[in-house]
């Protein structure tokens, strides 16, 4: 498979895994926690060497990036049902508040600036010592999530276009639920980004699934 569009398929299943864990959080309150933090990891990969390498890399993709590979599949066979059209609704919002935050070059410098206060504030404060001598760090602690959240409000949500998520306010009106919610929306937007930088575009997604669906499957075998 050409890389280009092994790489367009990598970034349409990040944007899925996101969208999945937001309608995971909003209809049942808990999600996986190794899709979860492939998703807010990904936000600071600023610097990586191919697109493989901002969700693990290609030997880590069964755990890290499976749930959104499964997910981009069963949504173009149609098993997802209400679910699914709400993920895909996800998905088209990202891809559209990406094309906003692209023309905005101080909300992205102000992101850039945020992203890496909090992953030295990850790095320093929460880092266990395994991740100190990796130089890695917990990037999905609660303070970390917090602060993704309150960069979500501070620029995604003063577009005057909002992502409305639908599922049971039990689970949304929960203030770790919500700040989560927000910073995988972030992720999202993030590999939505991703996704046009290697060629993506919306009318990829809505007239081209069936070559979607082959590149997934290609993934997934290798």
């Amino acid at each position: 498979m050409p890389q280009r569009k092994e790489d367009q398929a990598i970034a349409i299943a990040a944007m899925f895994q996101a969208a999945s864990l937001v309608d995971q959080i909003a209809t049942k309150g808990m999600i996986s926690q190794t899709s979860f933090e492939t998703s807010i990891n990904s936000l600071f990969k600023t610097n990586p060497k191919n697109t493989e390498d901002v969700f693990g890399g290609r030997h880590f993709f069964a755990n890290n990036l499976m749930l959104g590979l499964k997910s981009v599949l069963d949504i173009i066979s149609k098993k997802r049902g209400a679910s699914g059209n709400n993920i895909t609704n996800y998905v088209l919002a990202m891809i559209l508040l990406q094309q906003k935050l692209v023309k905005n070059d101080e909300m992205l410098t102000l992101m850039g600036d945020r992203l890496e206060s909090l992953n030295d504030k990850a790095t320093k404060f929460y880092s266990t010592e395994e991740q100190a001598q990796n130089n890695e760090a917990n990037l999905t602690h609660n303070n970390i999530i917090a602060g993704l959240d309150g960069l979500y409000q501070e620029t995604i949500s003063t577009f005057s276009f909002r992502i409305k998520v639908q599922g049971d306010q039990r689970h949304l009106q929960n203030k770790e639920n919500a700040a989560k919610v927000r910073a995988l929306l972030l992720a999202g937007i993030r590999a939505a980004i991703l996704w046009r930088q290697v060629g993506g575009t919306r009318w990829h997604l809505l007239f081209f699934k069936s070559r979607i669906k082959h590149s997934v499957e290609k993934i997934l075998q290798a």
